[in-house]
């Protein structure tokens, strides 16, 4: 007994010292360094692939209000379970990344019911270090925390601005520039795609113009910090991230535009995107702004009706990283919808406290959140409370 003990501890002494740093995974374009994952290389070099995988699994339990704290629901499952495929063919010049999802949560969301598991298939030609397009499915440059991968989430799920107002992933054409203006960093993407969003398309002509640009006006984050929550690199110097973004989806037919439920009449939307980023030893700050707006939103169809989701939404985020690599986190967000929606897209407000341990960065992390959830409409009211346990492994 007593040995199983000193291992116990020492393998909790272990976790307490690991190093928190490590590699941000982008999901922009394709990782071919092979310093983490398994990579493999063809004899003469000619191309050269890397396999990543990560599982999220996870607990929610959901109180019956928050006045009565009874558990109304426990929901065990696993919420992702993603495959990841990044490399090259013939030199650096042409690379690819492609993703598949397997979890319940993967694979929901397409409203044909057609297979669902493919989340990114992009081919990338880099012109120069500075410049590069992409073909094939894969985010839009929408809200930063969309663009974030989920597995560099320091939350357990993202917040109201991104899974009510995001425009999430897409067909098409991608455009990547980066370069330096005195002394200033910035980044500008942009994208023409379907409009339909993943795995789905309708050929109804219309198409989605995005543009993004973003600003670091104190220089780069280490290890691409601006793509990951939490300042787990521990900045000496402050580094502080800007950026807006714009979307126009032309005759959008579902009802956040590349995700949800199909619409009856077509419809044009416009997403605007603005967000804050600042780190400074192990302390982070993140605000974040989006909005859709659209001509009537609410639709009658065979005696139902159906809405564009039309609003504006707003997130914060503050967090501190100890030297044990636990960290506190804290949020604040709130959806208001335009008044004709509210019926079927209720007001939304969340407040969210957690603790994270992170073991190997965000790579291999344990998470708990508590949230409490409130939601105001015509005829509607409700609140509870919302806790959530969940453990990341990922290579």
């Amino acid at each position: 007994m007593k040995k199983y003990l000193i291992v116990i501890a020492l393998s909790f002494s272990c976790l307490i010292v690991s190093d928190a740093t490590g590699q941000v995974l982008l999901d922009e374009r394709a990782i071919i360094r092979f310093d983490h994952g398994l990579g493999f290389n063809a004899p003469d070099t000619a191309f050269g692939v890397n396999i990543r995988f990560r599982v999220q699994n996870r607990l929610n339990l959901t109180t019956s209000s928050d006045k009565d704290l009874d558990i109304k629901s426990v929901d065990p499952r696993i919420s992702r379970l993603r495959l990841r495929f990044d490399g090259y063919i013939l030199g650096s010049k042409l690379t690819y990344l492609f993703q598949l999802g397997f979890s319940r949560d993967d694979v929901s969301g397409n409203p044909t019911g057609a297979p669902n598991l493919i989340r990114d298939a992009i081919v990338f030609y880099r012109f120069s270090p500075d410049f590069y397009i992409g073909f094939g499915q894969a985010k839009l440059p929408g809200n930063r925390q969309e663009i974030i991968s989920s597995g560099q989430q320091q939350f357990i799920d993202r917040s109201i601005v991104t899974t009510a107002l995001d425009i999430n992933r897409d067909f098409g054409l991608f455009g990547y520039y980066s370069q330096i203006l005195s002394g200033m960093p910035f980044n500008l993407k942009a994208a023409v795609s379907t409009g339909e969003g993943r795995n789905y398309s309708t050929q109804d002509g219309g198409l989605c113009y995005t543009g993004r640009l973003e600003l670091m006006p104190f220089g780069k984050f280490q290890r691409n910090g601006d793509f990951s929550e939490g300042d787990l690199s521990r900045e000496e110097t402050p580094k502080l991230a800007l950026a807006a973004a714009y979307s126009l989806n032309r005759d959008a037919v579902r009802t956040n535009g590349q995700t949800g439920d199909l619409l009856p009449l077509k419809r044009d939307l416009e997403s605007f995107f603005a967000d804050l980023l600042l780190k400074y030893r192990g302390n982070a700050f993140f605000l974040e702004y989006a909005s859709r707006s659209t001509e009537k939103p609410l639709m009658s169809h065979e005696g139902s009706e159906t809405a564009v989701l039309a609003g504006t939404a707003f997130n914060t985020q503050i967090s501190r990283l100890f030297r044990n690599n636990f960290e506190i986190v804290a949020r604040y967000a709130i959806l208001k919808t335009v008044e004709e929606v509210k019926i079927i897209w209720p007001d939304r407000v969340f407040y969210t406290i957690g603790l994270n341990k992170y073991i190997n960065a965000h790579m291999t992390k344990f998470q708990t959140n508590l949230t409490y959830r409130k939601s105001t409409g015509p005829g509607i009211s409700t609140a509870d409370f919302y806790f959530q346990v969940q453990v990341e492994l990922g290579i």
